[in-house]
């Protein structure tokens, strides 16, 4: 390991983990947010999504969001788009970044955005050359390592669908484990292709803990020269095709993990862990976040009275 690697992080529970929260988050609150982890040095931050507001009532304050925040330099601003008009709305609300979503599984496609992969891809193709250009591109391929309903997702498959992306002019790909079915060997093997196949792309890869091996996918990655990675404060998200998923990756799990192992995240952990411990009061629910509370692994506590009289019997 390179222990001064730079690991770029980009943060989406304001989007992927706020948009399948059952009770309306306050826009104040919303805007709050974004402002605090604008101030921790994320990459990016996925801020809302351009979607219908009858589709994800949640987010139905996109435009007053975008327009609210404080725009820290050296930070993106991405938000999802699912058509051409949703583009125009984020090409309106100046985002920096548009992501583009479909899935690498055709069922799961099916079941998500109800149309086959080829009419997504068709339908976003068609964003892509509206935008022209204007505003740099993500695509977010889901299901990228396995598919609840059908299982694996062959590895080809998937560089399949991103050659075909890569070819329309896109800046980047995130490769999305929406489900949590990935595992850390799977991992390498994709970041090695997925390097080797798209040298000048921007990759991030985007895991899930519903199995718990969320971090250990992490590790994998970095590990195998992947320096683009998604989290969610406090861990929030998740699938509602995986049953009893916890959500993302909790960032400042991730962050922790790879500051102690001694890389570079640009995150200033302390106002991280400060915002993942009051995550629970916006929400109105505990998150699945671990460090928040436990603490980090260098915060020492002071021993049981009893042990400084044990010291002084057994010196």
């Amino acid at each position: 390991m390179n222990p001064v690697q730079r690991i770029y992080f980009n943060e989406v529970a304001t989007r992927d983990g706020f948009q399948i929260e059952p009770n309306f988050i306050a826009t104040d609150d919303k805007v709050a947010l974004v402002d605090a982890l604008g101030d921790c040095g994320y990459a990016k931050i996925e801020v809302t999504s351009f979607t219908s507001p009858r589709a994800i009532p949640m987010l139905r304050d996109a435009e007053e969001v975008m327009g609210r925040i404080h725009r820290v330099p050296g930070v993106e601003y991405s938000v999802l788009v699912p058509n051409r008009r949703g583009a125009e709305r984020a090409l309106e609300a100046r985002a920096d970044e548009l992501n583009l979503v479909m899935s690498a599984s055709e069922t799961h496609n099916l079941a998500n955005l109800r149309m086959p992969r080829e009419n997504s891809f068709a339908a976003l193709a068609g964003v892509i050359r509206h935008v022209d250009g204007a505003t740099p591109i993500n695509v977010s391929l889901s299901c990228a390592f396995g598919c609840p309903m059908e299982g694996d997702v062959p590895q080809g498959e998937l560089l399949r669908w991103g050659e075909r992306f890569a070819g329309l002019g896109v800046r980047g790909l995130s490769i999305c484990d929406t489900t949590g079915m990935a595992h850390p060997a799977q991992v390498s093997r994709m970041a090695e292709a997925l390097q080797k196949h798209f040298p000048d792309l921007q990759l991030t890869l985007h895991f899930h803990n519903t199995r718990g091996m969320g971090l250990a996918n992490v590790l994998a990655a970095v590990q195998g020269g992947i320096t683009r990675l998604d989290g969610s404060l406090g861990g929030l998200g998740g699938c509602p095709y995986a049953p009893g998923a916890s959500g993302n990756v909790a960032s400042e799990d991730a962050v922790h993990m790879l500051g102690a192992m001694g890389y570079d995240t640009g995150i200033d952990l302390s106002k991280l862990l400060a915002l993942a411990r009051v995550l629970p009061d916006i929400v109105g629910h505990a998150v699945p976040g671990q460090v928040a509370r436990a603490g980090r692994s260098t915060d020492l506590h002071p021993a049981p009275d009893f042990v400084a009289a044990l010291r002084a019997q057994f010196a």
